[in-house]
């Protein structure tokens, strides 16, 4: 009942707020990923009992992919990063006659409910029908089903836990290393496997409907959701007595930027605003952790002579962090908005420091490059053009968001900060700017050698760069027409 009671008023809160009618266009471009993707995992499920089939024929299909379980449940993990942390709207039913136990219980039950859970069965739901249907019949695939289901229950726990405990403090990330630095010790020692050959057993367990299988997964999915009420227990009542850290560790003010006049102090002002307030700065150390783990994946040399997958990733590696910082543009300033405008072409400048402050940053992708140069997995030419195409032509195209953001984001929101979906501008610039250079370097590769089609991409965006100030003044410009509309809604989004 209670249940029940909460998902209304989400969607009672979800409908009243002011932003629900600019989210539609964002909810359709959701539900369009969610079928491709979908679609696409059904088509990775048929290829990989083929696939199993022709390679191994000397093992089962599904003994196969049970071994590499851990990998999907890893995979599964970090795409949870890429998520919202779950809102847990318990505090204001703290002013009811509820106990805080069973609220948190409900909006538990609510997280391993969660559709998210069941989205994995679209790859193993046909790669059991053509591999396990024919061993064990219908039951054989429903068990199998039921299993994985419970191991994604599971696993959402597992994610909940360490994304909540790292918006408090982000050190907790180190939490992975015992647990899947443990699993990789017994896989990798020498004449061990004990890893892959614990879920193969598991796998066969559920497809067999072994109850120790069953029992043993849905214990340690119950252990991780107790674990999980005691902690956000404990870090609801720490907000809401909202104890003030007075000890000053350490003050930094950038006082280099000095030189550099009223751009410096904007520049000086955004780094304090990354390293100084919660959620930007969660944030920050999230994408810097996904983009080391790609670039890790780029050394190692994952994907071998797959071209199109290397020059992904590498792209990938230097747009992350400034296509998801920048897609939120002026709404961290949202906050303070009013003051921002009292002086003549603050926002210019403002604008200018946080293109060279985001440039600057692009540094660090380009360090983590210098490898995958070395070993020949990309060439410099790549690595360069992607460098300047990211600080050219994706900068340009996402930073147009300025002019449309009118949004407030919360500074320092904890895991029950309200949550703030993108709109429809937001979306759309975002996917252009991420898939427009992939698809023009197809293109120039189509038409022209590889060698001359990196060269373009430089050309490209060393052209942009130079012309920073006339499309930064143009966004500017237009930002400025709309200014009354953006503060009245950053005031109403507050």
């Amino acid at each position: 009942m209670l249940l029940s009671d909460i998902r209304k008023n989400q969607k009672l809160a979800a409908r009243r707020s002011p932003i629900y009618e600019r989210n539609r266009f964002a909810k359709f471009m959701i539900y369009f990923g969610i079928t491709f993707w979908a679609a696409y995992f059904v088509y990775i499920g048929v290829m990989l009992f083929f696939a199993f089939s022709e390679g191994i024929p000397n093992m089962e299909p599904y003994h196969i992919l049970n071994c590499g379980l851990p990998f999907f449940l890893l995979i599964d993990f970090f795409m949870r990063f890429l998520l919202p942390t779950p809102v847990q709207e318990i505090k204001p039913y703290l002013l009811l006659p509820l106990p805080k136990k069973r609220v948190l219980n409900a909006l538990l039950i609510q997280a391993g409910l969660n559709p998210f859970n069941l989205f994995w069965l679209f790859l193993f739901v046909p790669f059991a029908w053509l591999s396990v249907l024919r061993f064990y019949g219908i039951p054989g695939v429903l068990g199998y089903c039921v299993g994985i289901w419970l191991l994604m229950v599971g696993n959402g726990y597992w994610s909940m836990l360490v994304r909540v405990l790292m918006r408090q403090k982000f050190i907790y990330i180190l939490l992975i290393l015992p647990v899947y630095g443990s699993m990789a010790l017994l896989e990798f020692l020498p004449e061990t496997e004990w890893t892959s050959r614990f879920y193969m057993d598991l796998g066969e367990g559920y497809i067999e409907w072994n109850p120790l299988a069953f029992l043993g997964t849905l214990a340690v999915a119950i252990g991780l959701a107790g674990v999980n009420r005691w902690v956000q227990g404990k870090l609801i009542y720490r907000e809401l007595a909202r104890t003030e850290d007075n000890k000053v560790k350490h003050i930094s003010n950038y006082s280099f930027f000095e030189r550099y006049g009223i751009v410096g102090e904007y520049m000086r002002l955004e780094l304090k605003l990354i390293f100084r307030n919660k959620t930007p700065k969660s944030n920050f150390w999230s994408f810097l952790f996904i983009m080391v783990m790609f670039a890790c994946a780029l050394a190692g040399d994952v994907y071998g002579s797959n071209n199109y997958m290397n020059y992904f990733i590498c792209l990938y590696c230097y747009c992350v962090f400034g296509l998801m910082t920048l897609s939120r543009i002026m709404s961290f300033e949202g906050n303070y908005i009013d003051g921002l405008m009292v002086h003549k072409e603050t926002i210019y400048n403002l604008l200018l420091a946080k293109y060279y402050l985001q440039s600057i940053f692009l540094i660090i992708p380009f360090l983590m490059m210098l490898y995958p140069v070395v070993t020949g997995t990309v060439s410099l030419l790549t690595s360069a053009a992607y460098l300047f195409f990211t600080m050219g032509p994706i900068f340009a195209t996402i930073m147009q968001l300025a002019v449309y953001n009118d949004k407030t984001a919360v500074l320092n929101g904890g895991f029950m900060a309200k949550s703030q979906g993108n709109t429809m501008y937001q979306t759309l610039i975002t996917l252009i700017a991420f898939a427009a250079p992939l698809l023009i370097q197809r293109m120039l590769t189509f038409f022209l050698p590889e060698t001359e089609a990196g060269i373009a991409l430089l050309v490209i965006g060393l052209a942009t760069v130079a012309t920073h100030r006339i499309w930064i003044k143009n966004i500017y410009v237009r930002l400025m027409k709309r200014r009354y509309n953006n503060m009245e809604n950053f005031r109403n989004t507050r």
